[in-house]
């Protein structure tokens, strides 16, 4: 089962189980605290609907249906109980409080009542799901396609070890890349899918989910540039468990797995930040579309009468994880302007229109993206999103570069803010530097701090 499916499943048995528990709920309240006969009304009626959204709300704002594939019964435990418990709480608040009680004791019963009536049905359907789950990877019917970096000795003997292991951990190998030469034994067993160059390439195509990187320990520079080149993409990396001394303080590391590997946690913002931080793209950007209407209108007629061509340009960027998309903003170049091939824009472009120079000081072009935003392409804050072209350019110089695809791109970056445009490669190297420092400090006060920088600059006219 992959990951949309189980999502699916487990939201449909949360609403479920909730509806259940409410009219269980409700039943209890009427017959035993207020003692008068059990009639369903269209109080009854607005729970069902109401009560069953609340809690799938408080689910997915703490992350419980994320990575559900590698869930497993103490996390699935933790994550449950945290959210019937302010679940409990907010329904008590705002739904029973008000009730009228005789005594007021009555209000820790219906209180103890909703949490354990709801919390026992809800997690016995969520336990067995999870319990059945952990035995098929357990029993290596289902896991993760997993691709194993190294030809050596020690690759060999991590594929031995995983393979050896009692009970399945998920790894299901799919092949492997050498770095060095190629250990026949290794390969007898596995297959050789390729070399290190062609790792994004083999990734792609064998639709890798986990990558086993089996180095020595005087090799950690080299880990650490292949670890850098596989976090720009929705993949768990695990490495051999002596390299944790030497990479801590670089990487955070959790969950080790029988004292064999060690996974590279990469956590950029806890999920309820997350949450807010999408809540705040689609509201600011509902509203800055409806406020900004008749500027988009003067933008359009301004550019559609300055030179000949299309309102709006279009161009392919990368986005999170690698995906492509298109990102729209208003033109500010000539048509063809790229038929010598992708060029990056300078200050003295001839290409620019007269309109388009005064767009690109104040951020005007910028903000047709909006609707990017909305569609969750983009976000309000993150790196400038680039062109392949241009990434596969810079990635052969810095390597880091590519750790800007782990996170959406955004209309505005902390490197447009204290940068701006950038003009060459070596331009483009420095402004990363900037976006590096936010990926590794991402947080809501970081991105609220931006954008009141962006609306400086705005105000100002003061881009690059």
């Amino acid at each position: 089962m992959n990951q949309k499916s189980l999502k699916t499943l487990f939201i449909i048995v949360d609403i479920l189980t909730a509806g259940i528990a409410w009219a269980l709920f409700f039943y209890y309240r009427k017959t035993f605290i207020e003692h008068v006969p059990f009639e369903v009304s269209d109080r009854f009626y607005i729970g069902l609907v109401v009560v069953p959204l609340f809690w799938f709300c408080i689910y997915f704002v703490l992350g419980t249906y994320n990575n559900l594939r590698r869930m497993y019964l103490m996390r699935i435990l933790s994550i449950s109980m945290r959210s019937f418990f302010i679940g409990t709480l907010g329904i008590f608040f705002f739904l029973i409080l008000d009730d009228e009680i005789l005594i007021h004791t009555d209000y820790y019963k219906l209180l103890l009542a909703l949490f354990l009536i709801h919390s026992i049905l809800t997690f016995i359907p969520r336990l067995l799901i999870t319990n059945y789950i952990v035995k098929q990877i357990a029993k290596r019917k289902t896991g993760f396609r997993t691709l194993l970096i190294g030809g050596s000795k020690k690759a060999v003997d991590i594929y031995k070890e995983v393979e050896g292991l009692p009970k399945g951990t998920g790894s299901m190998f799919v092949g492997f890349i050498n770095l060095n030469g190629i250990d026949h034994d290794l390969s007898a067993q596995l297959e050789h899918l390729g070399h290190l160059q062609d790792l994004e390439k083999i990734i792609d195509e064998y639709q890798i989910e986990e990558v086993i990187i089996a180095l020595d320990s005087s090799e950690h520079e080299r880990l650490k540039k292949i670890i850098t080149r596989i976090q720009g993409r929705d993949i768990t990396i695990k490495i051999s468990a002596n390299m944790y001394d030497l990479l801590s303080g670089s990487v955070k590391m959790t969950n080790i797995f029988g004292a064999l590997l060690i996974e590279v946690n990469d956590d950029l913002m806890p999920h309820l930040q997350f949450v807010i931080k999408r809540l705040m793209d689609l509201t600011v950007s509902f509203l800055a579309i409806v406020v900004l209407l008749p500027v988009y209108v003067v933008l359009a007629i301004l550019v559609k009468t300055s030179s000949k061509g299309p309102v709006f340009f279009l161009q392919e960027r990368v986005g999170k994880n690698g995906i492509p998309f298109k990102i729209i903003k208003f033109r500010t170049m000539v048509v063809d302007a790229e038929k010598a091939g992708p060029q990056l824009s300078s200050s003295n472009d001839h290409r620019i229109t007269k309109i388009g120079k005064f767009m690109r000081k104040v951020r005007l072009d910028e903000i047709p993206q909006f609707w990017n935003v909305i569609k969750g392409d983009m976000s309000l804050v993150g790196p400038r999103p680039e062109r392949q072209f241009f990434i596969d350019k810079i990635a052969e110089r810095e390597p880091q570069f590519l750790q800007l695809t782990k996170v959406k791109p955004g209309i505005t970056s902390w490197g447009q803010v204290k940068f701006g445009y950038a003009e060459n490669v070596d331009e483009m190297l420095q402004r990363m530097k900037y976006d590096l420092l936010y990926i590794k400090n991402m947080s809501i006060a970081i991105d609220l701090k931006i954008l009141l920088y962006t609306i400086g600059i705005v105000l100002k006219g003061s881009g690059k």
